[in-house]
């Protein structure tokens, strides 16, 4: 029960700073006040708007939020989310454009299930859609998954790419964020030896940790400092009583959401105070900056504990992908296979997660591919973020990887490229 009380523990002070931050909302509000006037009451009014917020956002599924895109007829043509595969820990999505002709690109983005929900994509999918039919991973939140359906770790991972992968056909082009990159080359490996009919067109890595002692970072350090046993007992809890997977071993997302936040606490600090501020100046809106990225990135799922000690075991300690030694249910998947899926990685010169050397890796690894068929792109001047959601992306690496996307497309007819803006 000790982890299950932690895990409680933890949604009683979130729950509390919610309720705290409502409740000097409502107080510092009263007409009353505005009798003496003081800049006091305005500061706790707006302390208590941005509390209550931030706090509630921790426990809310963000929304997609994209209604509408733009077409080339003129017209704006609605935007449906589509289930295409449900199972129980993750689901195959497409965003359904409706009224416009078959797009000659169809792209697979696998999001991250590393603490953040899919949407944490969600400006890049907003980016893809005017010129590719697109589809996403939205992998399900551990903690309302109830325990009778069994385990998740990272050859279940795979084994589920495999599928969508199957689903979709081999017209696909595969785009990997992040922490996907070293599961979705192992799921393309997997398809060569067992179903090569079923492979992608192509492949694009996007900061992914294929080899993560390419490059040392804070993230790869912390995987050595720290035993398997250490960290079990450090941040594994039981999900508690108020959700369907009550009883499951999780890694929690407001646990992982602090660490995100220990790592960069001075800047995360100066946004707050600078939100407060700008709050009780009355100058805060509704969709300002600070609430569109904090909204999401606040936002934040439990992972299964046994996806999470075997990523840390085998991806970082064990480096079985690096080492081309990853197996799923014993059986070695060897990346040499994969001899015509065109293979693209992207990095970002100042990438402090995944840095410059790690994803990369994966092309060394394809020894069974041709040059021809690998590409690889070093965005100067990006972090983590931008090289899949920022202005780099939209400016310089999505335009690459569309005509990466189209150079390997064969015959099949060619996509344009639609200049994008910030969304």
């Amino acid at each position: 029960m000790k982890g299950m009380m932690s895990y409680d523990l933890m949604e009683t002070i979130r729950n509390t700073n919610e309720w705290m931050g409502a409740s000097a909302r409502a107080m510092a509000s009263y007409p009353v006040w505005g009798m003496t006037p003081h800049p006091m009451f305005k500061i706790l009014s707006a302390w208590g708007r941005v509390a209550e917020r931030s706090f509630a956002r921790m426990v809310i599924k963000p929304d997609w939020g994209i209604r509408s895109i733009p077409g080339t007829d003129g017209r704006d043509h609605l935007v449906e989310v589509e289930t295409v595969v449900d199972k129980p820990f993750g689901a195959l999505i497409h965003f359904n454009v409706h009224g416009r002709d078959p797009m000659p690109r169809r792209v697979l983005l696998v999001a991250p299930m590393s603490g953040h929900y899919a949407t944490l994509l969600r400006s890049t999918v907003a980016s893809l859609l005017p010129d590719c039919d697109v589809y996403v991973t939205d992998w399900h939140n551990a903690r309302d998954i109830p325990v009778s359906e069994g385990k998740f770790d990272i050859e279940d991972y795979t084994l589920y790419l495999v599928e969508f992968m199957k689903a979709l056909g081999p017209d696909i082009n595969v785009i990997a964020v992040c922490q996907p990159a070293p599961l979705t080359l192992a799921a393309t490996a997997y398809l060569a030896e067992e179903d090569p009919a079923a492979q992608p067109r192509t492949l694009t890595l996007i900061g992914g940790p294929i080899d993560p002692d390419a490059a040392a970072t804070e993230v790869t350090d912390f995987g050595r400092r720290v035993t398997m046993g250490q960290l079990e007992h450090m941040v594994i809890q039981r999900v508690g009583f108020k959700y369907k997977g009550v009883g499951r071993l999780v890694y929690p997302g407001l646990m992982q959401l602090a660490s995100f936040i220990s790592m960069n606490a001075e800047k995360h600090s100066k946004a707050f105070s600078d939100k407060i501020v700008a709050e009780a100046k009355g100058e805060g809106s509704e969709h300002d900056h600070h609430n569109v990225f904090y909204d999401e990135y606040l936002a934040v799922m439990d992972m299964t504990a046994e996806f999470y000690l075997s990523t840390v075991e085998r991806i970082f300690k064990g480096l079985e992908i690096a080492q081309n030694r990853f197996t799923i249910e014993g059986k070695r998947v060897d990346i040499g296979k994969i001899t015509n899926v065109a293979v693209k990685t992207v990095e970002g010169a100042n990438d402090d997660i995944s840095a410059p050397g790690q994803c990369v890796a994966a092309l060394k690894l394809c020894t069974g591919l041709p040059e021809s068929k690998k590409a690889q792109h070093l965005e100067p001047g990006a972090g983590h973020y931008g090289i899949f959601a920022g202005s780099s992306w939209r400016n310089n690496i999505r335009p690459l990887v569309l005509s990466f996307i189209d150079a390997n497309a064969g015959d099949a007819p060619k996509g344009k490229v639609t200049p994008i803006r910030a969304v």
